[in-house]
């Protein structure tokens, strides 16, 4: 293989993010950040389920995958969730309970805040560029 071959990866599809308790964090992912569930397929073998969400209308999905000592919850997930508008998602989670960072704004960058699921799992919710 050359270097202009690769290895042919073309996207991103799913997004794992460690979760404790696969309902409580389906209600979270669905309920108050409004995502579809996509996916909710048994796992017999692994004693779980196989669980993908997104939000509406995007191709990229997130997997709520049961934690491990390999892969424990209540981790920094890296994930930037995108929003039309940052002042008024901040303060449509900060009403449902959902624990949401200061809201913050600095020249030449997007607004963006952080949020925690029930797991603790963080990840950053930012502004759309214009």
């Amino acid at each position: 293989m050359t270097d202009s071959e690769g290895p042919g990866i073309v996207g991103v599809s799913t997004i794992g993010i460690p979760v404790g308790d696969q309902d409580r964090a389906i209600a979270f992912y669905r309920d108050v950040l409004g995502f579809e569930v996509r996916v909710d397929a048994p796992l017999p073998q692994l004693g779980s389920r196989w669980i993908m969400l997104a939000p509406p209308g995007s191709e990229v999905t997130v997997a709520l995958v049961q934690a491990s000592d390999e892969a424990p919850a209540g981790v920094e997930t890296g994930i930037r969730f995108e929003t039309e508008d940052a002042e008024r998602a901040h303060g449509s989670l900060r009403a449902t309970g959902a624990e949401v960072g200061e809201l913050l704004r600095w020249p030449g960058v997007p607004a963006m805040f952080a949020v925690r699921d029930a797991d603790g799992n963080r990840f950053e919710v930012v502004e759309r560029g214009r």
